[in-house]
């Protein structure tokens, strides 16, 4: 990926594999269902994924989100979760709290830093008691800055 001309493309190499049936099969669904206009585009969304998630044990710059899901109605488990983030207030760009059904609260925090980093403040709130499912997902594309200090 071209990374220094984001509106150049990056030159594309051409090749060529070979995998079981059983497997191409299970590749063109998801590639199908995704909606990608080809397999190459659907193949190297895949490849992306895997690279990006071998990246994470280093210590990279990454943006990503945080997912969550929770029961609002745990006794103090709103600012517990309020606490976290703002612990972490410079990777923390925002968050987004959608109510669902009954007491539950689906949340997308926006977050950029080390992954290292990242990765603990996700471990950090999907193990507060109430949170009934939590996820991070990264890409290595940079949220650039709003704003620059002097």
């Amino acid at each position: 990926m071209n990374q220094n001309h984001p509106n150049k493309k990056a030159p594309i190499r051409r090749i060529t594999i070979s995998i079981p049936e059983l497997l191409a099969q299970k590749m063109d669904k998801i590639i199908q269902e995704r909606g990608f206009p080809n397999r190459s585009q659907g193949i190297a969304d895949i490849i992306e994924e895997q690279f990006v998630e071998s990246q994470e044990e280093q210590n990279a710059t990454m943006a990503g989100t945080i997912i969550l899901v929770y029961d609002a109605s745990k006794a103090g488990l709103l600012q517990k979760i309020d606490r976290i983030e703002r612990i972490h207030i410079p990777e923390v760009i925002s968050s987004q709290r959608v109510l669902l059904e009954g007491d539950f609260i689906l949340e997308v925090v926006l977050v950029q830093g080390p992954v290292q980093t990242l990765r603990k403040i996700t471990d950090r709130l999907i193990t507060c008691k109430g949170v009934s499912s939590g996820r991070l997902h990264l890409t290595p594309k940079l949220i650039p800055p709003v704003h620059t200090r002097y």
